[in-house]
């Protein structure tokens, strides 16, 4: 029973009491009893003042809890000329304009947060209670090339994702660089935050790549061009010399042979050092609307003898509609065109291997918008796991006769282009260069 219905019921048995006796006792005297009656009648009044007195900061604290219970902190009250009800009036509305102001800071610091993790160019994930991915940003989603519907609501586990795998053994606290085929590093952090007295985690997801690579280019790009320096002054000064010295000799000498291979070998240790500064002055891109499925027909065309010549079958799968993208058109160019080389050199190397002279070499080359991205397959010799570390390190090679820079070009190139890439063989046995755009 609520105490405002205990009050008035407290008041009409009072009062019923009251008049009750009066009647009885004093029913001769009509005057008296009238009094009696009058007297019944203040009290009755006073009683509903008190009443009021009492019931209205229950009102008044009622009115505030519905308030409250809604989340609408602009209900306020006026004061009233009780020196009770005045006081309870301005801690409630100190107390409200102290929680409104909490509430509107809160959610300025919220959305704050929410734009810094959406627009970091670092990837977090956070995990919920379960170590169940419970929000990422599209920076996360950008390095993993999936989408946050198939990602939230998973468990780290439930991916084949290397990177993934190696987030799920991170300890708390414990920072780990992981490097993804030779090519992408990233730099992991797990930590942790109280929410609701409990610790949930959350992980960093830093790419290193563009800065590893800047590192590395600047360390071997000093290297050759002091090399070139030193190696292009001696050799033409010895060449000079080497070219005298041979107008000096009678005809089909062996000493004028041999000063002629040592010239011969001079131009090609020249013609090799310019390959290592060419790739060291690479400029930068300038980009412009290219269309690709134009450019994979032209370097295509460029390719299709070679290919014949070994044997090799060209599929191309190209999208319908032109495919679009902002790029340097002649240094995506020489991307392609090494790529589909190294292709065909692949299958060339199988087929001698293998003394396989049919004509079961295929290259498929295709573009696709979703996702966005170029594929170069080959069914060639494939590539150990070993080597797939390995491949864009800096003049690595597995070749014969290989300097190990048209890899280390492509990779500059992509890099300076912002695109993704991969290279590595599949369970069933077929290459794939794959650039994301």
């Amino acid at each position: 029973m609520k105490i405002r219905t205990k009050f008035l019921l407290f008041m009409v048995v009072i009062h019923s009491v009251m008049i009750g006796l009066s009647f009885y006792i004093f029913q001769d005297n009509k005057e008296i009893f009238i009094v009696s009656e009058v007297f019944v009648l203040i009290s009755i009044f006073i009683g509903w003042q008190l009443y009021n007195d009492l019931i209205a900061p229950i009102r008044l604290l009622m009115t505030g809890v519905d308030a409250m219970r809604d989340k609408d902190f602009s209900v306020k009250f006026l004061k009233i000329g009780k020196i009770e009800m005045d006081t309870l009036i301005d801690v409630y509305n100190g107390m409200v304009d102290q929680l409104r102001h909490e509430r509107t800071q809160q959610e300025q610091q919220h959305y704050f947060l929410e734009k810094l993790v959406q627009t970091s160019p670092t990837g977090i994930l956070i995990l919920d209670f379960d170590d169940k991915i419970a929000n990422i940003n599209p920076k996360v989603c950008e390095i993993l090339g999936m989408e946050a519907k198939d990602l939230i609501g998973q468990s780290i586990f439930d991916f084949d994702k290397v990177l993934l795998q190696a987030i799920g053994t991170l300890k708390t606290g414990e920072s780990r660089t992981i490097s993804l085929n030779g090519i992408q590093t990233y730099k992991c952090q797990k930590s942790h935050f109280i929410d609701r007295g409990f610790p949930r985690f959350f992980v960093m997801i830093e790419e290193l790549t563009a800065e590893i690579l800047t590192a590395e280019k600047k360390a071997y790009g000093k290297v050759i061009r002091m090399m070139a320096h030193e190696v292009n002054n001696s050799i033409g000064s010895v060449n000079s010399i080497l070219d005298t010295t041979i107008q000096l000799q009678e005809n089909e000498s062996d000493i004028k042979y041999a000063l002629e291979i040592a010239i011969q070998r001079n131009d090609h240790l020249n013609y090799f050092m310019r390959n290592f500064a060419d790739m060291v002055r690479l400029p930068e891109p300038r980009p412009e609307k290219v269309d690709l499925n134009e450019l994979m027909r032209n370097a295509i065309r460029l390719m299709e003898f070679r290919a014949t010549q070994s044997g090799i079958t060209l599929v191309v799968q190209l999208t319908e509609m032109p495919f679009l993208i902002s790029a340097d058109l002649h240094q995506l160019e020489q991307v392609v065109i090494n790529i589909i080389k190294n292709a065909i050199e692949s299958i060339e190397i199988r087929q001698l291997r293998n003394r396989d002279a049919a004509s079961d070499g295929v290259i498929t080359i295709r573009t696709s918008y979703k996702p966005k991205q170029l594929v170069i397959v080959d069914n060639g010799m494939g590539i150990s796991p070993e080597v797939e570390q390995q491949l864009f390190s800096p003049f690595f090679t597995t070749k014969e006769n290989g300097q190990g820079i048209g890899l280390t070009l492509i990779r500059e190139v992509l890099v300076n282009h912002g695109f993704q890439y991969s290279l590595k063989t599949n369970e069933n046995g077929l290459t794939g260069f794959q650039i994301r755009f």
